[in-house]
């Protein structure tokens, strides 16, 4: 089976103007069920990226990002090589192994209350700065303290941290754009700063470990093995980094989802009991933070036609697989709907993200608690975005509504 070159689109992915909703990327999945990149692959139906998330022939792609934009060496550099994000075979396993306790399913539970005070101050004072004839900016009023201070409780850290810890995890996030060369001085700092952080953390509960993740992790012996100081630091700065910005970015995209489909956020605000799990998994779905999931081949192998050579960049393009009209033949967000195919926001296979029970667990008590305190919501302008990649999400997000 072969495919005509006229066939497939090539897609610049590495433009500042490029668009996961454009015609141009929506046209390409028409034509085809992948599109060349200016990287190598980009896989954009739902059928054949759930199929390669698993392949035995994908590595995680991560670990080139760096050297494919001309960063070969450095604090940053070192410190994403031994990551869990782009480790492989049985040293990502055990890693994982040592590291799931933290993330658990009942851990994600038993912080829920805390989530949900942070979130009733926040939603407070934007009631209180509407008031009093302010803008509220979304990222600076609520999504970028909410996920920091979540990360704070999940961690047992002081909250008076977290302006400290958003701060130099935005720095750690240019290292995820197109333009990580330009910023490395200032990110290779920021690792620096968390790297000190973390260590003296580490150290404070060690000799007085409480009912926390990081003592727990400090702990936490599995078949007579346990993390050593260098992967432990490495973790908990990667989830320093990642869950603060992974999930201040969500939430800036939902409220974005429900500005666009105002009906969707009133059903949610009528019946948030019943209704905010399919409303976060729908808007996950249809407006994820990761727009892509990125594998490197591992081998030469052919799929569906395509030979794809060793070394090869795929990108698994997890927006236009939850919007693709064969899987989701209407794929407009539905909170109501049932039966829908599960996304693939979250990754999946053995590199399906470590902290999604935690992040699913913040936003579900953050999104029904917005939706019960605002209505009309809107954006007025002035608001600026990252560039539509990798991780996409507000930088400035301007918004008015009106109270319930």
């Amino acid at each position: 089976m072969s495919t005509a070159i006229d066939e497939v689109a090539y897609l610049d992915i590495a433009s500042p103007g490029f668009s996961m909703s454009s015609e141009a990327v929506r046209d390409a999945r028409a034509k085809h069920w992948y599109a060349r990149t200016n990287y190598g692959v980009a896989v954009l139906r739902y059928r054949e990226v759930t199929e390669l998330l698993k392949h035995p022939s994908l590595n995680q792609g991560s670990a080139q990002w760096p050297e494919h934009n001309g960063v070969h060496s450095g604090i940053f550099y070192e410190w994403w090589s031994k990551n869990l994000l782009v480790l492989e075979g049985e040293e990502h396993h055990r890693i994982r192994r040592l590291l799931n306790p933290a993330f658990s399913p009942r851990v994600a539970e038993s912080l829920k209350p805390e989530f949900a005070a942070i979130a009733a101050e926040l939603i407070e004072n934007m009631k209180q700065k509407q008031a009093k004839g302010a803008q509220v900016e979304f990222v600076h009023d609520f999504s970028e303290p909410f996920a920091t201070r979540a990360l704070c409780a999940m961690m047992g850290i002081s909250h008076e941290h977290w302006p400290f810890i958003a701060d130099r995890a935005n720095t750690i996030g240019y290292a995820l754009s197109i333009s990580i060369k330009e910023d490395i001085e200032n990110i290779d700092h920021a690792v620096t700063e968390l790297y000190t952080f973390v260590e003296e953390l580490i150290q404070e509960r060690t000799a007085q470990p409480g009912d926390d993740v990081v003592s727990h992790l400090i702990a936490f012996t599995a078949h007579g093995d346990k993390l050593s100081e260098e992967e432990l630091r490495n973790a908990l700065v990667l989830m320093l980094f990642g869950g603060m910005d992974t999930t201040r970015n969500q939430l800036g995209l939902l409220i974005q989802t429900y500005i666009r489909s105002p009906q969707q956020w009133e059903l949610l605000a009528g019946d948030p009991e019943a209704l905010t799990k399919p409303a976060l998994e729908e808007a996950l779905r249809v407006n994820p933070t990761t727009r892509w999931v990125t594998r490197e081949a591992n081998e030469d192998f052919e799929f569906n036609g395509l030979e794809i050579a060793k070394g090869t960049t795929v990108h698994l393009f997890t927006m236009t697989s939850g919007t693709d009209p064969v899987a989701y033949p209407d794929p407009e967000i539905d909170i109501l709907a049932t039966d829908r195919p599960a996304h693939h926001t979250f990754g999946g296979g053995v590199h399906h993200c470590l902290g999604h029970y935690i992040a699913r667990a913040d936003m579900s008590v953050a999104l029904p608690m917005l939706a019960k305190a605002f209505t009309k919501l809107s954006c007025p302008g002035g608001d600026e975005w990252l560039p539509d990649s990798g991780n996409h999400g507000p930088i400035t997000y301007p918004i008015n509504f009106e109270l319930r």
